[in-house]
């Protein structure tokens, strides 16, 4: 069974100082699932390393094994393949990976159960609710690279979430996501201090210029062509 060792808890304990946005910020503006993707239970904050799983279409057979499989501190990461009218996930998977002591779970389809889920303090994001639940009947992939929710994410990634939604940082980029999304937080501090100043963000963030710089280039999408009289 893998487990989370210490440079990891580091990695980890920085990440969730760290919004969502930023991280996105970092990695060039990319990284997020859907939109849809959102936490459904009462904490939103969620970091951990991926541990993934692709199942079968609205089958809930891989998601009871990927559970017991999952190491504690990882995210449970569910390739429903986007099926949105059949529940993967409910109250007791929920109490189960909270008392397993897992981060959290991303699943790219439905759960069920909202009323107790919104009161549990286990990180869980879904991209919809519905009652109807799954069969039990097909097999799936364990520790495959899979696409959740418009994102691929690998068996060790990273995965930040809170109330913005759901970001992927691959293993390989993590350690120089957080130094620029450190440094990007930092930036917004002093940002903000001015703006409270009453300086104008668009000057501060050097708009103007930027303008100018494309009027001189003379890109195609901001050319205007005068008529001849």
């Amino acid at each position: 069974m893998q487990t989370v060792n210490g440079n990891a808890t580091a990695l980890d304990q920085r990440l969730r100082n760290l919004r969502s946005a930023l991280v996105s910020d970092a990695l060039g503006k990319t990284g997020a699932m859907y939109h849809d993707m959102r936490c459904w239970s009462a904490n939103p904050k969620l970091v951990g390393r991926a541990f993934t799983v692709r199942i079968h279409v609205a089958d809930i057979l891989m998601v009871g094994k990927g559970l017991s499989e999952c190491p504690p501190g990882y995210v449970l990461v569910i390739d429903g393949q986007g099926e949105l009218n059949t529940a993967l996930w409910g109250d007791i998977t929920t109490t189960c990976a909270r008392l397993k002591g897992i981060a959290g779970v991303v699943i790219d389809g439905a759960i069920r159960d909202i009323a107790q889920i919104r009161r549990d303090s286990l990180p869980v994001f879904a991209r919809a609710a519905v009652p109807n639940a799954g069969g039990a009947e097909y097999g799936g992939d364990i520790g495959s690279t899979i696409h959740c929710a418009g994102a691929v994410v690998s068996p060790g990634d990273w995965i930040v979430g809170d109330e913005d939604g759901v970001v992927v940082v691959p293993a390989a980029r993590v350690e120089s996501a957080i130094e620029i999304a450190e440094r990007l937080y930092e930036l917004e501090r002093q940002i903000e201090a001015q703006v409270e100043q009453g300086a104008d963000v668009a000057k501060l963030l050097r708009y103007d210029e930027l303008l100018a710089a494309k009027a001189r280039a003379g890109l195609p999408q901001m050319r205007f062509v005068t008529k001849e009289s």
